[in-house]
């Protein structure tokens, strides 16, 4: 006789959620915690959801929907008495919307102080400039600097500024609130305290593009690609920048950049930084030994100043200088011509190193790889049939089987909802009466065990409200110093860094101890990596049974699948899932997407979330959970307005390519008369409202097809400040658009150990005395505003090691036997004598 074993509860069983949102980014959290287990009740006006689009298929899953007019008495009743019995509510209208309609949280709360209630406006309530703008999904972008220089290929090739339909502050911001309504959530079991949680949009693109808007003083020309030279010439010199796609690609390194196969399919190639993968990849093509015959040179230590090398080129470090891209360019090129795209896939993926051919969207749905690791689903959606969607964002690992099937979008009743919040069983909580303003997570230890961005980003994240993190790299590096010490000057910040070899028997000894220390340990690596370690669940058993393991990889999903140990970075899953192809037009001319980490630390907040979730039930059920998150899993995410397929789906024409400016007429980029740019985000409904606008009274009654060159003709006729200021008294959606060297400029201040969280929707702080011994300006960690919990502003990164001999006192170990780990290379201090190489 055998015994079935009952699947394993969702993390956030009994937590009930009232989701007031609308669009993307409120509707998308209630989503996230509906997978996790919640208990989801949607409110939609009388007129039906303001955004039409079948992606509400998805955001609605597991959801029951009701409708309220809460410009009635009998609507505002009702919304209070499904407030009343929510333990999370969620809304993202503009600052005050939803208190002048009667819905006031302060007020909610003076009666029930365990309520979580997350806001997520466009802009800040404290941005007296823009908070009540209409701040459409294009509106923040260009506002916060996401259209204008989108990437060194556009600059070069004079497109600025630039357009995407994917809507990145909505995904930022849904995956930063998600995460601090759940980090709120198990606050609130040692606390007893709910919070009010405000996570502007402007802000979480910015955070988002941290990476990109950091400014390092006296940056050393070593860390300077071939593309960001020409940028810098080319502006010296007062050149044009009128590069063309194909002589582009010839300023790309060759570990960096897409080939074309055998079958015409571009086949992306990510192995620039990595002391294994370049090489890697040159023997599987059979081309290593010919190159080193020519002179191609590996240095022992790239860390180093490089007057110091052996000679001007290491392989696996990037950038290479010209003349060796060129030719192991030239080289590749040829090689990539005798296969197919799927055959590379596999060389690639078995041969442990990064590479994917570019896809479209719609393939990306239909891949075999995506269904069997359930990153694509299929619901039968009650409108629109059986539907594949995306998958779950964030799983935990013993009970992702049950977040691929989850329910459809329902409707009901004010009364059908009320009695399924009031029957879900919740658990127990404290009374409120313990300091509400500590950090959600003080007294957790965690040890990030992570590389490159995605993983020490959402061990960063977790720093900033009380985690104290100890980060551990090899003694001797695997990464060069532009991944490891220009990055890391984001995500290195308020931890302890500890460089230790956990693969020497001494090593692994201080590892262990470490892991029986901590109560989080992260790490972004692939099943393979992770068993190999002994990470695995029972080897993490024997060490620590109550430590929670967090993993992020590139190809992860709820089930395994053919792909699912095969390596990758961001700009890799944006081949994969149809990212570049969509950017950059065609086949033939596919581009990253802009910006450096854009799914990275999206899937950072991801792993932050599901860390939460496992807390939580660890706190609720003693269950401890193995959280996970991958990259592709977050594709999704980027993509929700279009990333899904069923019977009768309108084609996949989203705007795409290098000549796009928007969707419409209404909504686009246009050029004004001082050389700058406006964004118009308007619709069909808005109309009306131009017939008051100076310059633009005959749009109303202008045919549809004659909009666009009207719309360009006039609004060359007068700067874009003037635009703008004419628009939004209009209340249309618009917004200059701006770039991050200014916003930077205008929002910095000399780092004053706040947050930044009362300055607007951006801030940055300046550190003149920062440990490189550069002046460095970053943005502050700041898009997550609670009212009453703690948010700290890190210190700047200290240099890799420095906290070596400190992480392993505090484990007990003497003096001299540290002297001796150093000594033999179990540990080290430090990588290089200067804190950022030269």
């Amino acid at each position: 006789m055998t015994t079935s074993i009952a699947p394993a509860a969702l993390p956030l069983s009994g937590v009930r959620v009232v989701d007031f949102g609308q669009y993307i980014a409120g509707p998308a959290v209630a989503m996230i915690l509906g997978d996790l287990g919640a208990t989801v009740v949607h409110i939609d006006p009388p007129s039906g959801p303001l955004w039409d689009n079948p992606a509400n298929a998805i955001l609605n899953r597991n959801k029951l929907i009701v409708t309220i007019d809460l410009k009635t008495e009998t609507g505002l009743a009702e919304a209070k008495a499904l407030a009343a019995e929510a333990d999370i509510v969620v809304e993202n209208f503009r600052p005050g919307v939803l208190a002048r309609l009667g819905i006031d949280f302060e007020a909610l709360r003076t009666t029930r102080p365990e309520l979580i209630s997350v806001s997520i406006p466009g802009f800040a309530s404290n941005d007296q400039l823009r908070r009540d703008w209409r701040a459409f999904e294009t509106v923040i972008a260009a506002s916060s600097g996401v259209f204008t220089d989108m990437g060194l290929n556009r600059v070069l090739m004079g497109i600025n500024p630039s357009f995407s339909p994917l809507p990145l502050a909505s995904a930022y911001g849904t995956m930063l609130a998600a995460s601090a309504a759940v980090l709120a959530l198990q606050s609130r079991q040692r606390t007893g305290h709910g919070d009010h949680i405000e996570v502007p949009l402007a802000a979480a693109v910015m955070e988002g593009l941290s990476y990109n808007s950091i400014k390092i003083d006296d940056y050393p020309m070593r860390y300077q690609t071939q593309r960001e030279q020409e940028i810098e010439r080319r502006r010296a010199e007062d050149l044009p920048m009128d590069m063309s796609y194909d002589d582009l690609q010839e300023f790309l390194d060759p570990f960096y950049r897409s080939f074309q196969c055998s079958d015409g399919r571009m086949f992306y190639v990510v192995c620039p930084s990595h002391k294994n993968h370049a090489k890697r990849c040159l023997q599987a093509l059979g081309i290593y030994d010919d190159l080193v015959a020519e002179g191609l040179r590996e240095e022992e230590d790239t860390y180093l100043p490089v007057s110091e090398w052996s000679s001007d080129v290491s392989l696996g470090v990037y950038p290479l200088p010209k003349f060796w891209a060129d030719k192991i360019a030239s080289r590749m090129k040829d090689v990539f011509l005798t296969k197919t795209a799927a055959e590379w896939e596999r060389v690639f993926g078995e041969g442990l190193f990064p590479g994917a051919p570019q896809r479209w969207l719609q393939e990306w749905i239909a891949d075999d790889h995506a269904k069997a690791a359930g990153l694509m689903i299929e619901v039968e959606d009650p409108v629109l049939g059986r539907m594949i969607q995306p998958g779950p964002m964030a799983w935990l690992q013993e009970s992702a089987e049950a977040m691929l099937s989850p329910a459809p979008r329902a409707w009901g009743s004010v009364a059908d909802a009320l009695a399924r919040l009031r029957t879900t069983k919740t658990p127990q909580r404290p009374t409120p009466g313990s300091d509400p303003y500590l950090g959600w997570l003080d007294g957790i230890k965690v040890l990030d065990l992570c590389n490159v961005i995605a993983g020490p980003h959402s061990a960063a994240y977790l720093a900033r409200f009380g985690a104290e993190v100890i980060k551990i790299d090899p003694a001797k590096p695997l990464y060069d110093c532009w991944n490891t010490v220009i990055f890391g000057m984001s995500h290195m910040r308020g931890k302890q860094s500890a460089l230790l070899n956990i693969g020497s028997p001494d090593g692994r000894l201080a590892f262990e101890k470490l892991v029986q220390s901590v109560d989080i340990i992260i790490w972004n690596a692939t099943d393979r990596q992770v068993n190999a370690m002994g990470m695995d669940v029972e080897g993490l058993k024997a060490i620590n049974p109550q430590a929670i393991f967090c993993q992020l990889d590139c190809f992860g999903g709820g089930r395994k699948g053919p792909r699912t140990n095969y390596l990758g970075y961001d700009d890799l899953v944006q081949a994969a899932t149809g990212i570049m192809l969509r950017f950059g037009g065609s086949m033939k001319t596919p581009e990253e997407h802009a910006h450096v980490g854009t799914i990275d630390v999206m899937c950072g907040f991801g792993a932050a979330l599901v860390t939460a979730a496992a807390l939580y039930q660890k706190s609720t059920t003693g269950v401890v959970g193995r959280p996970r998150t991958s990259l592709s899993a977050l594709t999704g995410l980027a993509q929700i307005p279009f990333c899904y397929d069923y019977a009768g789906r309108q084609p996949f024409n989203e705007p795409a390519g290098r000549e796009t400016m928007g969707f419409d007429a209404l909504s686009r980029v246009y050029e004004t008369a001082d050389g700058g740019a406006i964004l118009l985000a308007a619709s069909e409904a808005d109309l009306p409202r131009f017939a008051v606008i100076e310059g633009l009274e005959d749009l109303p009654s202008m045919p549809s097809l004659d909009r666009a060159a009207y719309l360009a003709r006039t609004f060359a006729t007068a700067s874009a400040e003037t635009w703008q200021r004419r628009l939004i008294v209009a209340d249309i959606g618009a917004s200059l658009c701006e770039n991050l060297g200014s916003i930077r400029s205008r929002g910095a201040r000399v780092a004053d150990g706040t947050p930044g969280t009362e300055r607007g929707s951006y801030a940055f702080s300046i550190f003149p005395d920062h440990p490189s011994g550069r002046t460095v300006t970053q943005l502050d960690p700041f898009a997550v505003r609670p009212r009453f919990a703690k948010v700290a502003s890190p210190p700047p990164a200290e240099k890799y090691g420095a906290s070596t001999t400190r992480v392993l006192s505090e484990l007990g170990y003497r003096d001299d036997e540290i002297e001796k780990m150093i000594a033999s290379g179990t540990a080290s201090v430090s990588w290089s004598r200067e804190y950022l190489p030269s």
